[in-house]
């Protein structure tokens, strides 16, 4: 097959491409909107997952986790720590270093937002699909699945 012959099938792949990442975004930001997301910054967000993720770490840790200066970390600790997200305690091998964890609150907070999203998104399924489009969905999950994982 020659690229001529190709050609079709690269451009579909491609309005594939440009019209999912398309509704990837609307999604998210439709699930953003299903919980309370207390205004966080991108920074902000992204290091309280590592934590709930990864468990403890210091303000070292989280910057090469998420590849930022310790610096930068340290600011969006620091907000993170006086809105009650998260609390530190001194590292019992080095007493210069803290070591940060979610807070229950937090923990009750991040629980109570994937259960809000997840019912928006069931109930819209639920209402908006026929159980033959809801088989259908699942097929194309199954599709993204293998598309996701390299």
């Amino acid at each position: 097959m020659n690229q001529r012959d190709d050609a079709p099938e690269i451009a579909r792949a491609s309005a594939l491409a440009a019209e999912l990442r398309s509704l990837v975004r609307k999604l998210r930001r439709r699930l953003r909107e299903q919980a309370d997301s207390r205004d966080l910054t991108p920074s902000q967000a992204a290091a309280l997952l590592r934590l709930e993720r990864e468990g403890p770490a210091t303000v070292s840790a989280l910057a090469r986790g998420e590849g930022v200066r310790p610096q930068s970390m340290g600011a969006t600790v620091a907000t993170l720590e006086a809105a009650g997200l998260i609390g530190g305690e001194p590292d019992p091998n080095d007493g210069r270093q803290t070591i940060l964890s979610l807070t229950d609150a937090c923990r009750k907070w991040i629980s109570e937002g994937r259960a809000a999203r997840h019912d928006w998104l069931t109930r819209k399924i639920e209402a908006k699909l026929s159980p033959e489009e809801q088989q259908a969905l699942a097929k194309g999950v199954e599709l993204l699945k293998r598309i996701a994982d390299d």
